[in-house]
């Protein structure tokens, strides 16, 4: 069984790395061949081809070690000040993403979450990323934090294109990515939701969303309070 898991995971990655390494390729030697032939604004054309594909590979790359290291990282678990880690990776999507509405709706006096801080804004960023990946331009993507059964909840919400009830159980899969109008123009390759459920749980937390075809998601992640004699006991069974 474990090889067959293996068998079909190098199956699916070496899929995943032959388009973009052949687009590069292709692209690569009509210019080297063809270059005084082709106009600047295919030459254009073509090098942006190539740069994007050569980012959907480092992310490709990125990914797989993720998962590497989701599988056999131990986290360090600090008291974390949940919104203020939020804050700080919050200015990339407004720059990155300059059409959508980007809002914090942040609880005042939020309790500290017991997380790796690292680990966490990679969590975030996945979620709130996708929420703008797939959401038409000038859409709103809102975080919300609060608390919940003495519990962190963070809510990133969309108003995106939604997710339709026969695809749910494929969102946390390996290399799975849903078919809708706007996954052709984004690059992805099915790892991120993945990688952030395997995260979030060895944070002792948990993720779940809830979608509307034509409304958008919402993903929600519990974390636990911060309890120092909770730490305490943990650190002295490691």
């Amino acid at each position: 069984m474990k090889n067959s898991i293996q068998e079909e995971f190098i199956a699916t990655v070496s899929h995943e790395l032959r388009t973009p390494l052949t687009s590069i390729r292709g692209f690569s030697q009509t210019l080297l061949s063809s270059w005084d032939k082709i106009n600047d604004e295919d030459k254009k054309k073509f090098i942006k081809i190539i740069e994007e594909q050569s980012q959907r590979l480092i992310n490709l790359v990125e990914n797989i070690l993720s998962v590497s290291k989701s599988n056999a990282e131990i986290q360090v678990l600090k008291k974390v000040d949940v919104n203020s880690s939020i804050k700080k990776i919050f200015p990339l999507f407004i720059e990155q993403y300059k059409n959508h509405i980007f809002k914090l709706n942040l609880q005042n006096n939020l309790p500290p979450a017991r997380l790796d801080e690292d680990k966490f804004q990679q969590v975030m960023t996945n979620l709130i990323d996708n929420a703008a990946k797939y959401s038409e331009e000038g859409k709103t993507v809102e975080i919300i934090t609060k608390i919940q059964n003495n519990n962190i909840l963070i809510q990133v919400k969309d108003s995106g294109v939604g997710i339709r009830k026969e695809d749910f159980d494929k969102i946390f899969k390996k290399f799975s990515r849903l078919e809708n109008h706007l996954t052709s123009r984004t690059q992805g390759n099915g790892l991120g939701l993945y990688i952030t459920k395997e995260i979030v749980e060895k944070m002792s937390g948990k993720i779940s969303f809830t979608s509307e075809i034509g409304k958008g998601t919402v993903f929600e992640v519990v974390f636990p309070f911060y309890n120092e004699e909770e730490v305490l006991k943990c650190s002295h069974q490691s």
